[in-house]
């Protein structure tokens, strides 16, 4: 197999967010030249508005067995956990098949190995990234799933033996501990699970914004430039090409855009199945009440952070296309539901949001190099976990680059997995 090249010295790395920050973060310490380019400002896209979990604990794939029987209800239930919207499916219906086929049992073990070996390390690698700052950008107090079904789904039964296995950390909780954890939150929530070992940021902006500063004071450079194309030599791209005709020379390009990398790799022929799965957050300002940890409802799927500038309310999954308009019936749904959570939530000020997660059909990300262009590394398809999994892709793509032994294996990331699916 070729190798990268061992002197490689000028990096661009596409895309702002989360994964591509500390990608450009990260290699710039190790004396690369790195330009990081994105057509918006830094963090702007899905790492403004998730829902701020960085979770070591997390290793259960979306895509579980018996999933296709929950089609009809997708299609029907406009205000449901997940929607497929009807005029999209055309354009999604490879991907769902793909992620269908992902739920077979063998699939969702060798899905959450991949998702444990990626995540497991991540509170301690952003200690290393941020150094003195993480204190004030991450809490460690853990995470709490609540429930007011009594009996657990075979799909939760499963989770429960995945996350047994990976040697997950978890405290069961009845409905009285429930309320002696967090007395804010309505009657009737019969079981929960806390993770002790999972945070959140408490400012997801602020936090790409404080690695790109850091970026920016050890010498890289960051571009307000959107990617066109590339001019290639055989194998190998010599220059980024910019809608405003600059072009940048690049020894080695890395894709981290998240939801627009599925148009970069098609440029260049590589078969790249990601799919909007689009999300929605509310923003309460003045919220009187703060959930204790990040709280996830896991009857309904969404959940609450308390951060900095607020209570941030996010979830719900929408499988449509990226450029179709908010759906604010679904926004509100968040904000109705979260009341019902906390009855002293005040809503007064509520801002909205949605923006599209670059997600795979098994859930694991692409961190691998191009087929057809040898210095091009792919590091995106994070989904949800795109906080959680950005430490660990960023020291792969480093090794990737240095020709260095892999710190976990690297065959689930691979792009070419995909092609078995076809």
């Amino acid at each position: 197999m070729n190798q990268l090249p061992t002197q490689a010295k000028r990096i661009t790395v596409v895309g702002a967010g989360i994964v591509g920050s500390i990608i450009a973060l990260t290699l710039q310490r190790q004396g690369m030249k790195v330009t990081l380019i994105d057509k918006g400002e830094p963090g702007m896209e899905c790492s403004y508005g998730n829902g701020g979990a960085i979770s070591p604990d997390f290793c259960v794939p979306s895509s579980m067995p018996g999933m296709i029987k929950r089609f009809p209800k997708w299609f029907s239930d406009p205000l449901g956990p997940l929607v497929i919207k009807w005029n999209r499916v055309p354009a999604a219906l490879p991907w769902l098949i793909r992620w269908v086929l992902a739920g077979r049992i063998d699939k969702v073990w060798e899905a959450s190995a991949a998702l444990r070996a990626l995540h497991s390390q991540s509170l301690q690698m952003y200690g290393d990234i941020l150094q003195e700052k993480t204190t004030s950008l991450i809490e460690t107090t853990g995470q709490l799933y609540v429930w007011k079904t009594k009996l657990a789904s075979p799909t939760e039964e499963l989770a429960y033996k995945i996350r047994e296995h990976h040697g997950v950390k978890t405290e069961v909780l009845n409905e009285e501990q429930i309320r002696l954890f967090d007395p804010e939150l309505s009657p009737g929530f019969t079981k929960g699970l806390f993770f002790p070992e999972n945070g959140h940021t408490v400012n997801p902006l602020r936090l790409v914004k404080t690695i790109v500063e850091l970026f920016i004071e050890i010498g890289g450079e960051v571009q307000r430039q959107k990617l066109v194309g590339f001019k290639r030599e055989g194998d190998l791209i010599k220059l980024v090409l910019c809608e405003s005709g600059h072009q940048i020379n690049s020894d080695i390009v890395v894709v981290a855009a998240g939801i627009h990398s599925r148009e970069i790799a098609s440029q260049l022929k590589d078969f790249l199945p990601l799919e909007a799965e689009r999300g929605y957050h509310v923003m309460l300002p003045t919220p009187g009440v703060r959930p204790k940890i990040k709280i996830s409802n896991r009857d309904s799927m969404f959940g609450l952070a308390a951060m900095e500038d607020g209570v941030r309310i996010s979830g719900t999954v929408e499988i449509a296309s990226i450029n179709a308009p908010m759906n604010q019936h679904r926004a509100n749904a968040l904000l109705i539901n979260a009341k019902k959570m906390y009855p002293r939530l005040n809503t007064e000020g509520a801002t909205f949001w949605m923006g599209s997660r670059p997600s795979t059909p098994d859930s694991i990300p692409v961190i691998d190099r191009s087929k057809y262009a040898h210095n091009l590394i792919y590091a995106c398809g994070h989904g949800h976990t795109g906080l959680t999994g950005a430490p660990m892709t960023a020291q792969l793509v480093s090794e990737m680059i240095g020709n260095e032994k892999s710190s976990i294996n690297l065959h689930p990331y691979k792009l070419n997995r995909f092609e078995s699916f076809a």
